[in-house]
């Protein structure tokens, strides 16, 4: 039985989301290491950093409780959200196949993507997946392991538009905004139509779906202005400030919520949930936490995808060489764009018994041009997270708990076994 000791804004009310909410403890860790975190915390509202931080306790049959801490947590301050959005997407597009119920359509059943709109492509073969064809299955191995872009536009276009955001939204999750596809540059309208797609089973077509227009626009009803200047499509400078109004949206506490409902379902409300099956959870456990190192398909080099290529916290980054410790995983999803650097995970120290969830985001544009490429990532923004992961790490594991927790649940198998 979990006992819920949810912060306000799980349960859905509305207090004050528009000033932000830091709590003491968070603070104070940052505080402690003016060498780590000095020039951020000068002016946090510049680096608009946000974090939040869950402390898990277990009793003795090994239910979790949680207590969330908070640092500048402000779901009114928009940050943009990245590659988190594939996440939901994972979610939603194996909840569809499950309500689908259709014989012999599963996340593996090989999935073609057809075209039927203006700037809309096709995907008939996949020289990554092991058979040689697209499926839900690998598009969701491929955005877990390396942020697949691609892989993400290939959910949006089977779940639809408005199912997404409409079903997203319905789960208690009212931040989300998804409108458009992911490194495509289309002309937001055509975001809307949505491809015909096909599921095969022995070369016969068991499922298809036609082409879907969104019938809802999911601009945001104000401008977000940000910036000084922004680089258009036609490669052009121009010289105000950058609107996000038609960017996606996920603010920071709905990501962490999101994570709990996939890692602890029967701690959050019934609302939150998504509708999988053990196999699903299992198969997404598996993915968030394995290395691009442990993948046979495909198989990604160390030297060009490092333990840190999509682990943010703790490790720093896709420029960072370190192999993650055995004794560790890492459970999570990240998001780099437009100077945002974003991570939401939940961190498992299976030698010293320590599991917490972390959630943070800083924004890193100098300059306050955007799509000029010039991004401080990797002077600010990745040692920022690794940081904050490193120090909250030492903290839990310091932290005292009654109960030492059985955490065999996240042990899991991985394509390549013995890798590390």
């Amino acid at each position: 039985m979990y006992l819920l000791t949810l912060p306000l804004f799980v349960l859905g009310t509305t207090l004050s989301l528009a000033q932000a909410k830091t709590d003491k403890l968070l603070a104070r860790l940052l505080e402690k290491h003016p060498e780590k975190f000095k020039t951020l915390l000068a002016d946090p509202e510049k680096y608009r950093i946000q974090i939040l931080y869950t402390q898990i306790d277990r009793n003795k049959d090994n239910s979790p409780t949680f207590k969330t801490y908070r640092y500048r947590v402000n779901a009114q301050e928009y940050f943009n959200p990245a590659s988190t959005v594939k996440l939901p997407a994972s979610l939603m597009a194996l909840e569809k196949i499950n309500s689908l119920k259709v014989p012999g359509l599963a996340r593996e059943t090989t999935m073609l993507t057809d075209s039927a709109y203006q700037g809309q492509t096709t995907v008939r073969q996949d020289s990554t997946s092991a058979t040689g064809f697209p499926s839900i299955a690998h598009y969701i191995k491929k955005i877990l392991v390396t942020s697949d872009n691609d892989a993400y536009n290939r959910l949006y276009e089977f779940i639809g538009q408005e199912p997404l955001n409409e079903g997203l939204k319905a789960k208690g999750y009212k931040s989300i905004r998804l409108p458009i596809r992911l490194s495509r540059f289309l002309p937001i309208e055509l975001d809307k139509y949505t491809n015909p797609v096909r599921f095969l089973q022995n070369g016969q077509v068991i499922y298809q779906q036609r082409l879907v227009k969104s019938n809802r626009d999911y601009k945001n009803p104000i401008p977000i202005l940000m910036g000084i200047g922004n680089i258009n499509n036609e490669d052009q400078l121009v010289m105000e400030p950058r609107d996000f109004a038609f960017s996606n949206n996920f603010a920071l506490e709905d990501q962490h919520l999101m994570l709990r409902a996939l890692l602890f379902p029967e701690s959050v409300p019934a609302q939150n949930r998504f509708h999988l099956s053990p196999e699903d959870y299992k198969f997404l456990y598996q993915y968030m936490s394995q290395l691009p190192r442990e993948t046979a398909y495909p198989p990604y080099p160390e030297k060009d995808y490092p333990d840190a290529f999509v682990k943010y916290l703790l490790l720093g980054g896709p420029t960072r060489s370190e192999r993650l410790p055995e004794h560790i995983r890492i459970f999570n999803k990240i998001g780099q764009s437009y100077g945002f650097l974003t991570d939401n995970a939940y961190v498992v120290d299976f030698k010293n018994k320590v599991e917490f969830l972390l959630t943070a985001t800083v924004h890193v544009n100098e300059d306050g041009i955007y799509n000029d490429g010039k991004y401080e990532y990797d002077e600010i923004g990745f040692p920022f997270l690794r940081d904050l992961g490193q120090v909250v790490y030492d903290h839990e594991l310091k932290r005292k708990r009654k109960h030492a927790p059985d955490l065999s649940r996240f042990r899991l198998v991985y394509d390549k076994q013995g890798q590390n």
